[in-house]
């Protein structure tokens, strides 16, 4: 029996839609279905905005390799649609004597990873680039820069529907069976409106891509079938971060991001497109999904300006205001080693035809382009 649609992909954040495009491009009828009101409603619109470089991830990993790639065919897809991006470079900064191996590190690190362009600096020459900086040694990535990310996915979205695809949006997939035939049958009920008065439809497809992002988990498990023995779906463990803007024109002209620690990047200092700046992501450990500023002390905003002035030391406090907060789909616990990418296919759980995404957290967003292009050649082509 055919199925009503070739591909669906479940996740409509920038992942999402580059797979989908990636797939309808290569001639998958492709549907993608959203659970929120529009697209990019969680992750991918709340974040740092940041193309990166490929620099801080271990040598041979997903996260390396799609980073590096990705940034390439990112900065290749914005010049040729349209999309806003600008290629500030970054000074990753030691701000004291023990930060400094931790540069070397990242550099011998940069370069495993195929990246050849960082420059070592002493605080002087850090200094000339951005005078009100302050540290004693810094690296310079000129691949590192920042795009909009809505226009982004707008033009993605436009990809893909020219190429006769199909976004729903305001849908739950809240069944998933594998038929006799090896045909997906997804159950599905609207998230608008009155879900009591909402009807549950259902359709099937040949291929089954998951990038649920904060979902991914739950979604996998409402799939009726039995998982390779030994294999569960990774567990997803939401971390929230905070972001401060600043009410002023910030004096600098790169990104700056301190030494990092450990699996944090510490709290950085970005500019987006229209050149505000903002600083962040904290991080927080959570158990509920909530986009909320949490604050009600002020010592969250006390903590942002004694970690800015580490090396800024002239941030105005009084022009830093509560931002937005971000969540990322992490699935390691807090204490636990930085897990990789997770893309499971059929080698992996035992299901055929089934892709799913985990923990496609930062450089997410710089490495979808190539996951896109990684999954469409896992699954292959159209039947």
């Amino acid at each position: 029996m055919s199925p009503d649609i070739e591909t669906i992909v479940v996740g409509a954040g920038v992942v999402g839609l580059a797979i989908a495009r990636e797939m309808a491009m290569r001639g998958h009828q492709t549907l993608l279905i959203e659970r929120n009101e529009r697209i990019g409603a969680e992750t991918s619109s709340r974040n740092s905005e940041v193309i990166h470089a490929g620099i801080y991830y271990p040598p041979g990993s997903v996260r390396a390799k799609m980073c590096v790639k990705g940034r390439d065919m990112l900065y290749a897809f914005a010049a040729e649609n349209g999309v806003n991006v600008n290629r500030l470079g970054k000074l990753i900064v030691a701000t004291v004597p023990e930060d400094v191996p931790q540069l070397q590190t990242i550099l011998e690190r940069a370069r495993a990873n195929g990246v050849n362009d960082l420059e070592q600096l002493d605080g002087q020459a850090a200094k000339a680039l951005e005078p009100e900086l302050d540290c004693i040694a810094a690296l310079l990535s000129p691949s590192t820069g920042v795009i909009d990310t809505h226009e982004l996915m707008t033009a993605l979205d436009g990809h893909l529907t020219s190429l006769g695809g199909e976004i729903i949006l305001s849908t739950n997939v809240t069944a998933i069976d594998v038929r006799p035939d090896g045909l997906f049958s997804l159950a599905t009920r609207s998230t608008s409106g009155d879900d009591a008065d909402s009807e549950e439809t259902t359709i099937s497809c040949r291929n089954l891509i998951l990038s649920a992002g904060l979902g991914a988990t739950q979604l996998a498990k409402r799939i009726n079938a039995s998982w390779r023995e030994g294999y569960a779906p990774p567990q997803v463990y939401p971390a929230k971060g905070h972001y401060f803007t600043l009410s002023q024109r910030a004096p600098f002209s790169h990104l700056i991001y301190p030494a990092p620690s450990g699996a944090w990047l510490g709290i950085h200092l970005t500019l987006d497109i229209a050149g505000q700046a903002k600083f962040g992501p904290d991080l927080q450990w959570i158990d509920t999904i909530d986009y909320s500023i949490d604050d009600p002390d002020g010592k969250r905003k006390e903590t942002f300006i004694r970690e800015v002035r580490r090396y800024w030391p002239d941030l105005p406090a009084d022009k830093l205001d509560p931002g937005y907060t971000g969540i990322r789909p992490k699935i390691y616990a807090q204490g636990e080693p930085a897990a990789d990418f997770a893309i499971h296919g059929p080698e992996t759980h035992g299901i055929e035809n089934l892709i799913a995404l985990y923990g496609i957290e930062s450089p997410g967003l710089t490495s979808s382009p190539a996951i896109a292009e990684h999954v469409a050649n896992l699954v292959g082509k159209p039947s």
